[in-house]
């Protein structure tokens, strides 16, 4: 399935905290936000992704790359002027194709089951959609008993609240859906797009998510999203114990041997890749089918222990075979 994540925006009620650093890449509990929500895609079956770009594209571009080494593939849009949140994705129509998609904002923290999003999904707009006690930073959405969205209000004062249930800022949309935005614009999906398909009769239905979602617009909303974090409130997508670390590599059998010497006076399992179990935790460490790469996959401490050895054993017996390049 395909998905695109809105990460071009500044963060600017956050900047007396983040230095400047690009809201979705602001760390929770040692990782980067965005980092979270790819973990939580891919959790959910997105492995195509394509992210919008606005402020400071450089700092995720190089953090994620192609995406392979969170288990994905990644494609970027740049936008030199903002073109808003449907303005993105409108530009994205060359990656989106003819099947219908996911829209998620790279700002805000969440555990949503978004398989079934997809699947409750039956054309025109979905929206996933959260009861919040105090909705004001939000926009309201007003849904009929059958979940059929007959209007919006955003970010309304006390006198104007008539619902507790707001917009998440993800949806599932059909591809035809982009024909209503306007290229090359500035357009967005609650102030623009979602009144004209009202009014033009377009199926809109909302869905109330079970789980966890956080805006982290404000700095306190930042924080508390981290206590939330430590608390259990918020499952973090990935886990603490699931990192995935890719290794390019000439000669993947040549280093699966040398791993596992050094690895079986240890009791490594051998049955499937090479599995080892320390003070630390669990690793796997296993060849790509696809390309000249391993990967490391289980606890974060112990993945960098074995990551740690793999190049220790590179440099001790000359392999030369670890972080080569196409061509080399």
């Amino acid at each position: 399935m395909k998905a695109v994540i809105l990460t071009g925006g500044e963060g600017t009620r956050l900047q007396a905290i983040s230095g400047g650093v690009p809201k979705p890449m602001m760390p929770l509990l040692g990782v980067p936000l965005l980092e979270r929500t790819v973990a939580l895609l891919r959790e959910n079956g997105f492995d195509s992704l394509c992210l919008t770009l606005h402020y400071q594209p450089e700092v995720i571009r190089e953090h994620f790359r192609d995406g392979a080494a969170f288990g994905v593939h990644i494609q970027y849009r740049t936008e030199p002027v903002a073109l808003g949140t449907a303005g993105a994705v409108r530009n994205c129509a060359d990656f989106i194709g003819g099947e219908p998609f996911l829209v998620m904002s790279g700002d805000s923290a969440c555990d949503f089951d978004l398989r079934e999003l997809m699947r409750r999904h039956r054309g025109g707009v979905t929206v996933a959609l959260s009861t919040q006690a105090e909705p004001l930073p939000y926009g309201l959405v007003l849904t009929g008993k059958d979940g059929r969205i007959t209007g919006f209000l955003e970010k309304p004062t006390w006198e104007r609240v008539v619902t507790d249930r707001v917009s998440t800022g993800i949806y599932a949309l059909s591809p035809d859906l982009l024909e209503h935005i306007p290229p090359g614009i500035k357009y967005d999906f609650a102030r623009d797009l979602f009144p004209r398909l009202l009014e033009k009769g377009i199926p809109m239905q909302g869905i109330v998510m079970d789980g966890y979602w956080c805006d982290i617009g404000s700095p306190r909303a930042y924080y508390q999203c981290n206590l939330d974090a430590l608390d259990g409130v918020y499952r973090l997508p990935g886990g603490e114990l699931t990192p995935r670390r890719v290794l390019p590599c000439r000669d993947r059998a040549r280093l699966m041997r040398a791993m596992g010497e050094a690895l079986a006076e240890f009791g490594a399992d051998f049955s499937d890749g090479l599995t080892v179990t320390g003070s630390r935790g669990r690793a796997h460490l296993a060849p790509l089918a696809d390309r000249s790469a391993v990967v490391l996959e289980g606890d974060r401490g112990a993945v960098r222990d074995l990551e740690a050895l793999a190049r220790k054993l590179d440099r001790e017996q000359d392999l030369r075979i670890l972080d080569v390049r196409p061509g080399e």
